[in-house]
């Protein structure tokens, strides 16, 4: 245990982390890793390859996770709006690349080679993007003079035209939601919210009609007709998971769900560990979100609160699209479960997200001096 009166890097850092949120990530991710042995196995044996082939790439994935994460969160208000400048410029970047000379998978092109190692950008455009977006705001709310508003409107076009062109367009949902969120919070009139939610409605119309992928999808969704094996036997793990399910490795019908590890493991938890489970789980996911949202409610600060709010909207927003998917409430869209699904880009870049949150939520006394200046001043007194 650090001391209170210990001084340095490390005991300033302990003593001003958020340790709820610290311990929630890590809590996540071990849950993650458990269920990696529940789910990938059976997907690794019938692929051809060693049995606990991704339990270890998982455990691999970690190590690098967890250092991204502790060491962002580090870093002061203005160190993060500085390296997701950086981040979300490499990455747009190599989005575009992607679209020329990346690995196309089922039809998409996501994937760059890096040193042969296989890296999505498109996830760690995300919290880059948002934290991007929310400085953006924030200096158009305190110069209306900036046209902030302006620019992130120019910079989530680029963002979500990339993300068509690959095509994603489960991304571009989360992305565009995301966004959204953070237009509503920054005080836009509501004939903006209105128009750009007219678009939001316009452009899932023209996705239907331009690309036979999703108009498929939504059928199956609508009909029930056509391949509905990966949602079918997604319900029948949940169904026979019954409450408290059927114990750690008495899994059948994991054996055969396509992508068991990465975007059905909720079914795998739910046979395994029983609804109640994933009940707890969902749980764990919704006070994490109200924990920031609550966080920004307080925050005086624009664009903290607009980037704790947007960065824990994304975690959620993903959580809901996953779960929905897996409980038949969506159509089929291939999005990971935030630190509980298998994939190296995807763990990684969700710890981003984790160690934005926690350096923005740091408590600061330097910061608390100002709250209190600014709270003498607009009560009439003196300022410290």
């Amino acid at each position: 245990m650090v001391s209170r009166a210990e001084r340095g890097p490390l005991a300033d850092w302990f003593w001003t982390i958020d340790r709820f949120f610290l311990a929630m990530f890590i809590f996540l991710m071990g849950i993650g890793f458990m269920l990696s042995f529940a789910a990938s196995p059976a997907v690794a044996e019938r692929i051809g390859l060693e049995p606990f082939h991704f339990v270890k790439r998982h455990a691999a994935f970690m190590i690098p996770s967890l250092a991204v994460m502790v060491g962002l969160s580090f870093l002061t208000p203005r160190q993060v709006r500085r390296t997701a400048i950086i981040l979300l410029i490499v990455a747009l970047a190599m989005m575009l690349l992607a679209l020329f000379f990346g690995v196309e998978v089922k039809g998409s092109r996501r994937w760059v080679t890096l040193a042969g190692i296989s890296i999505q950008p498109s996830e760690f455009m995300k919290p880059a993007f948002v934290v991007v977006c929310a400085w953006l705001f924030a200096e158009h709310a305190r110069q209306p003079e900036i046209p902030g508003n302006l620019f992130a409107i120019i910079l989530f076009g680029i963002v979500a035209a990339l993300l068509v062109a690959q095509p994603d367009l489960g991304q571009t949902i989360l992305t565009t939601a995301v966004w959204g969120g953070m237009f509503f919070m920054a005080g836009m009139p509501w004939i903006w919210i209105i128009l750009l939610g007219a678009g939001g409605v316009g452009g899932l119309v023209s996705a239907y009609y331009i690309f036979p992928h999703v108009a498929l999808r939504i059928d199956k969704f609508l009909t029930g007709e056509g391949d509905t094996f990966q949602i079918d036997t997604a319900r029948e793990a949940i169904i026979r998971g019954d409450w408290f399910g059927q114990g750690p490795g008495e899994g059948i019908v994991k054996r055969i769900i396509p992508d068991a590890h990465t975007d059905f493991i909720f079914s795998v938890a739910a046979e395994e560990f029983g609804i109640v489970f994933c009940m707890a789980l969902v749980a764990l996911f919704s006070v994490l979100v109200l924990r920031g949202l609550s966080h920004a409610y307080k925050e005086r600060n624009d664009f903290n609160r607009f980037a704790v709010a947007g960065l824990v909207l994304q975690i959620g927003i993903q959580s809901i699209i996953n779960v929905g998917v897996n409980l038949e409430l969506l159509p089929a869209k291939g999005m990971t479960l935030p630190l509980i699904s298998y994939g190296g880009s995807s763990m990684v870049a969700i710890c981003v997200t984790a160690g934005f949150i926690l350096a923005l939520t740091r408590h600061r006394p330097e910061k608390r001096a100002q709250d209190r200046s600014l709270f003498r001043v607009a009560h009439g007194m003196p300022a410290e």
